[in-house]
């Protein structure tokens, strides 16, 4: 079997690929054959030695992946040769509330999905909804899990009718789009130009604003909203100002990341005061979201947006299309 290695901070050139033995599953454990896997943002970070997160040296980048089982352990329970199955991100963390005993993630201080075979524990990947290729279901772990928690990870969750504010048109918007409108919302989204507006409203945003034509988009929500402002806002961007101007009093501001190497500004306390708005830092997800959320995706029949997919041998080349920012999508490595 092949896996690509980098230390943190390499670099895409610094992507190697080297082989191993096929590893053999132990007790409650599963062989995988990797299929497809996607980029995320944090990728990026980690070859570019800023991600936030611990990362083990001679890593296996990239957490999210797709494949199916070819070899089952001893005492595995309810796995089986042939099953079609995404990984987790955070292993450890199956349910209830995001804690430092669940930091261990896949692709970062655990081997990642970038390889030919994986073992997983039983407890540690999730049935693929039907209807999505492996390609598709390689797009779930980060940026679907992430933008699910964001909409109803709080305990209270998106309500048909209500108003969301996506941002951008990378992966986690795009998913919060797609939920948003299979839970009954109206969805504004922002974006830097009139083609890819043109894209948003074909996936189903109510409203689209050209945040380069109106800087001051948070003012243009409020207009769309007869002054009320939205309910929630998905912000990936971390500048965070413009987010608690246009949502709602007491509604809800998930900061899921910061898609820029610029170091956002600080928050002016009155701002944060005066929204009385719940902002809450979105790690992903757990298990039990994952699964939630796959419901979802069956249910509705959701398809997760794919700009390119690579071969195995050309992911190297697959980081510099996602790094470009030219993909409207998810960039994806078949293996």
């Amino acid at each position: 079997m092949r896996s690509f290695h980098v230390d943190e901070g390499a670099g895409i050139d610094g992507l190697t690929i080297r082989k191993h033995e096929v590893p053999v599953p132990g007790p409650g454990r599963v062989l995988v054959a990797v299929r497809a896997v996607s980029l995320s943002y944090r990728e990026l970070l980690v070859l570019r030695g800023t991600y936030v997160l611990p990362v083990k040296p001679d890593l296996v980048p990239v957490s999210d992946g797709a494949g199916e089982i070819v070899a089952v352990g001893p005492g595995v329970r309810w796995a089986r040769i042939g099953d079609r199955v995404a990984a987790t991100l955070f292993p450890s963390w199956q349910d209830g509330p995001f804690g430092a005993e669940h930091l261990p993630q896949r692709g970062g201080s655990l081997d990642g999905m970038l390889t030919e075979f994986v073992v997983l524990g039983e407890d540690e990947f999730v049935p693929v909804p039907d209807h999505l290729s492996f390609e598709e279901a390689a797009t779930l772990p980060c940026v679907a899990v992430t933008a699910w928690n964001a909409l109803t990870g709080d305990g209270i969750g998106l309500r048909a009718g209500q108003t969301v504010v996506v941002q951008g048109s990378g992966g986690v918007s795009l998913f919060a789009l797609q939920f948003a409108k299979a839970l009954g919302a109206r969805v504004i989204a922002t974006t830097s130009s009139p083609a890819k507006a043109a894209r948003l409203a074909e996936f189903g945003a109510d409203e689209v604003i050209d945040y380069r034509a109106t800087p001051d988009w948070a003012s243009e929500v409020r207009d769309l909203t007869g002054g009320r402002g939205a309910d929630r806002v998905v912000d990936v961007t971390g500048f965070l100002e413009q987010s608690l101007r246009a949502v709602a009093t007491a509604g809800h501001v998930a900061c899921v990341g910061f898609v820029s190497d610029d170091a956002p500004p600080p928050i002016d306390a009155r701002v944060l005061f005066a929204s009385g708005a719940t902002v809450r830092a979105v790690a992903v997800g757990s298990r039990a979201q994952f699964l939630a959320m796959n419901r979802v995706i069956e249910a509705n029949r959701i398809r997760p947006v794919i700009d390119r997919v690579f071969a195995f041998d050309d992911a190297p080349d697959a980081y510099r299309h996602y790094a470009s920012g030219a993909a409207l999508g998810k960039v994806v490595v078949t293996v």
